[in-house]
Parts: structure tokens; C-alpha cells; sequence
């Protein structure tokens, strides 16, 4: 909701805000083993400290890139952290192969990042961002539990 340029935060937000901004425990942070499965295509896998797992996809982690650039536009197209961009309606739309990365770094002791195909290599994966992204059916079930939207 706004008024004359101020945006209030609905509860849904609010919550979601509140979930996201919570402390983790530093185990639930440190990855065990990091797997990046570049041959196979498919995507990254965390094994944490804490126990728990975590995989995401490539198109995933392409579409939530934490760079200032891909966050401005995601917030300006109304998109979520790994929402692909909306098809453009196109008479005889053209191929694009999906973003994969060619390779892939840490950073320091904190972090991923990947140098993807179609030329994009700012965002920095830290290891909280991808535990608090988590795609795992426990962790998007706590999400819908705090936001409300588990009926």
C-alpha cells in the first residue's frame, strides 16, 4: 500500500521480512561439502553443518542473483529471488538457452560465485543468502508457516 511515495508493508511482508532477518545458528551457515554440477547440468548442492541439505538449480540461481543490478530489476519487475523473467510476447519469439555457468569460485570463506554463460559474473552467493534461499520442501513449508499462506 502507498501514499504520496510512502509504501507500507503488509503483514504478509512484514512476516516474511521478520523470517528473513531472523539469526541463524553459525552451523546452519558453514557448509560441509559444496558440490557445483557443472558436467551433469543440474545445479548446486550444500551439505551443512547443522545436518541439513540444500540443492538449487542453475536456472534457480541464475534468476536470484544477489547483485545490485539483478536485485533492482527483480524488485522493479515485482519478481522474487529465483523467478524467472516473464516471456515477451513475441510473433516468432527466438531460442535462448537457458544461463548456465561456465565455471564457478569461492569467495573468501563466506561465499560462491559463478561466471555464467550469458556474460553475467557480479553476484556473490554468500553461504547465508543460499541457506536462508533454501528450496527444500522443510524450508519452503517453514516459509508458507510464517507468511500465512499454509491453509
Amino acid at each position: 500500500m502507498t501514499h504520496e511515495g510512502i509504501r507500507f508493508a503488509s503483514k504478509e511482508e512484514q512476516a516474511r521480512d521478520e523470517a528473513q532477518n531472523r539469526p541463524l545458528e553459525r552451523t546452519a551457515v558453514m557448509p560441509n561439502k559444496v558440490r557445483v554440477l557443472l558436467t551433469e547440468g543440474k545445479g548446486l548442492e550444500i551439505d551443512w553443518q547443522d545436518g541439513h541439505k540444500s540443492a538449487w538449480s542453475f536456472a534457480w540461481l541464475r534468476a536470484a542473483c544477489p547483485c545490485a543490478t539483478c536485485v533492482e530489476e527483480r524488485t522493479l519487475e515485482g519478481r522474487k529471488p529465483g523467478e524467472a523473467k516473464a516471456k515477451t510476447a513475441e510473433l516468432l519469439p527466438l531460442y535462448t538457452p537457458p544461463a548456465k555457468p561456465r565455471s564457478a569460485h569461492g569467495v573468501g570463506r563466506y561465499a560462491i560465485q559463478f561466471n555464467w554463460s550469458d556474460g553475467h559474473s557480479g553476484g556473490i552467493y554468500s553461504w547465508e543468502y543460499l541457506r536462508r534461499m533454501c528450496q527444500c520442501g522443510e524450508c519452503t513449508l517453514d516459509a508458507m508457516e510464517t507468511t500465512g499462506k499454509l491453509h
